[in-house]
C-alpha cells in the first residue's frame, strides 16, 4: 500500500505538512507522496487569474497516481477534497478515499457552492491580483490550536497565495461515488465547523470522529496513521 496526501488550500511545501503522519506511516513500512498543487504556486508558475487552477491541480495529483499500480489511499484535505474528486476518478490503483474535514462535490459543483457567498473571515481576498490566502494572525486560532509550539512556529512559512479560479471551476468526476470512502470529522475544528463537515460526511461510505482541529495530521498523526492502516 502506499498513500498520496492532498493538501488544502492556501498553503505550498505539502510535504511539511504531513510529515508528522508520514514519518509514523514510514516507520510501518508505508511510503507516502505528496503532489505539488500549481494553483498553489508549487510548480513555479505565476499566480493569479491567469495562472493555474482547479484543472492544474487535477492534473498534477493524477500523474503522481498513475506512477504506481501499488493499492493507493488517497488521502484529502479540505480543498484537497474539491481536487481528489476528479484526480482519482478512474484510477485503477485507488482503492480507498481518506477525507479529513473535506468537501465532496458532486459532478459539476465547485467549492464556493460551499459557502454562503462570502469569503470566511480568515481568508484575505486580492481580487486585482486575483489570488487568496489564510490571514497570518488567524492561521494559528483557527487552525492549529490544538498544535504544539513548534507547529505553530513553522507553520506561517508554509502558507502561500492561491488563485481565485479554483473557487468556481467544477469538477467533472466524483471519485467518492465509485471508491470506498472515510470521511473524518475534525470536532474541534475552528475553520470547517464540525456541524458542516458532518453534513459532508453524508456523503462518504464511512465516518469517523476526531477530537481535533483541522489539521489532525500534524496535531494526533498517530490517530491518522491508525486510521490509515486499518482502512
Amino acid at each position: 500500500m502506499r498513500v498520496v496526501f492532498v493538501h488544502g488550500a492556501c498553503v505550498r511545501d505539502g510535504s511539511w505538512w504531513w510529515h508528522r503522519t508520514a514519518e509514523l506511516l514510514q516507520e510501518r513500512g508505508v511510503p507516502s507522496v505528496t503532489p505539488a498543487l500549481p494553483s498553489c504556486g508549487e510548480a513555479g508558475l505565476p499566480g493569479g487569474l491567469d495562472g493555474p487552477g482547479l484543472p492544474e491541480d487535477v492534473a498534477a495529483v493524477r500523474r503522481v497516481l498513475r506512477t504506481s499500480d501499488e493499492p493507493t489511499v488517497v488521502v484529502a484535505h479540505s480543498y484537497g477534497g474539491i481536487v481528489t474528486a476528479e484526480a482519482a476518478a478512474g484510477i485503477g490503483s485507488v482503492r480507498h478515499l481518506l477525507l479529513i474535514s473535506s468537501y465532496l462535490p458532486e459532478v459539476g459543483q465547485s467549492l464556493s457552492e460551499f459557502g454562503d457567498g462570502s469569503p470566511a473571515p480568515f481568508l484575505d481576498v486580492d481580487p486585482d491580483a486575483g489570488t487568496f490566502g489564510v490571514r497570518p494572525d488567524l492561521l494559528v486560532d483557527t487552525f492549529l490550536h490544538d498544535c504544539d509550539p513548534e507547529v505553530r512556529a513553522r507553520a506561517a512559512d508554509h502558507l502561500a497565495r492561491q488563485s481565485v479560479r479554483v473557487t468556481g471551476q467544477p469538477v467533472r468526476a466524483a471519485a467518492w461515488q465509485q471508491v470506498p470512502s472515510t470521511y473524518l470529522v475534525c470536532a474541534r475544528d475552528r475553520g470547517t465547523p464540525p456541524r458542516l463537515q458532518r453534513e459532508f460526511a453524508r456523503r462518504a461510505a464511512g465516518v469517523v470522529e476526531l477530537d481535533a482541529g483541522h489539521h489532525p495530521f500534524l496535531s494526533r498523526p498517530a490517530a491518522v496513521r491508525d486510521l490509515l492502516l486499518n482502512l
